[in-house]
């Protein structure tokens, strides 16, 4: 009797600047079942130099290469940009310190499956990967689809309530009208606690709004006018 096949484990290749967070990542992975680290780099020329001969089904990339700031560039988008051109079946799971909209907005254009900040606790990455391989997609629809009206370009004009606040945090807002908590929050988001935590303070002051209560009523206020808004489905 033939002993049952085993499934070939899911090939990942990283992407990071940072010699340390290859090798805690590299570690983290090769220790689940199913996961195999088949190779890394340290910067763009040795990304695209490698991992084409490799195929790996999931490429972990740093977006930005090079730079410590906000401010820096997003090398990162160009290889998973050039990766994909050369292996359309490749999913890139982007990771970053920085949760940049711009960012994302380029991530989603370059065909990312998916785009986590670096806070995200080592059991949620193991799982985006698994994810992004099984072909889903870890980018928030509501993002995706502000991504396509940008595109398109006939975005709905921001209510004044929403003027201040990022993408990011109107996604909080509206996960927040949904009674989610923190914790809810920053794992359907794939951000950590403490990220959503700072985020909804900042969100509350931009709203003029001192407890998470009111920012909860605006919320609803807000998604009733954009179900009138929107007409009957």
């Amino acid at each position: 009797m033939h002993a049952p096949a085993t499934p070939d484990p899911i090939r990942v290749f990283l992407l990071d600047d940072h010699e340390m967070v290859r090798r805690g990542v590299r570690d983290l992975l090769d220790g689940e079942p199913g996961i195999e680290v088949v190779g890394e780099a340290a910067d763009r020329r040795e990304a695209l130099a490698r991992a084409p001969a490799l195929r790996p089904h999931v490429a972990l990339l740093d977006v930005r290469l090079g730079s410590g700031s906000p401010e820096g560039d997003h090398e990162g988008i160009e290889v998973c940009r050039e990766l994909r051109a050369r292996m359309p079946e490749l999913a890139c799971l982007m990771l970053t310190s920085f949760d940049d909209d711009e960012a994302l907005f380029d991530a989603i254009m370059a065909g990312a499956a998916g785009y986590v900040l670096k806070q995200i606790n080592g059991s949620d990455l193991v799982n985006a990967v698994r994810t992004v391989a099984a072909g889903a997609s870890l980018l928030d629809p509501g993002a995706t689809a502000r991504v396509m009206a940008r595109v398109r370009g006939d975005e709905d004009p921001v209510p004044p309530e929403l003027a201040r606040l990022s993408p990011r945090e109107r996604e909080i807002l509206e996960l927040i009208g949904e009674g989610l908590t923190n914790g809810q929050i920053a794992r359907r988001l794939y951000l950590a606690e403490k990220t959503v935590k700072n985020r909804i303070s900042s969100l509350l002051g931009k709203l003029g709004v001192g407890r998470r209560v009111q920012a909860a009523v605006l919320a609803e206020k807000l998604r009733h006018r954009a179900m009138e808004h929107d007409g009957p489905g």
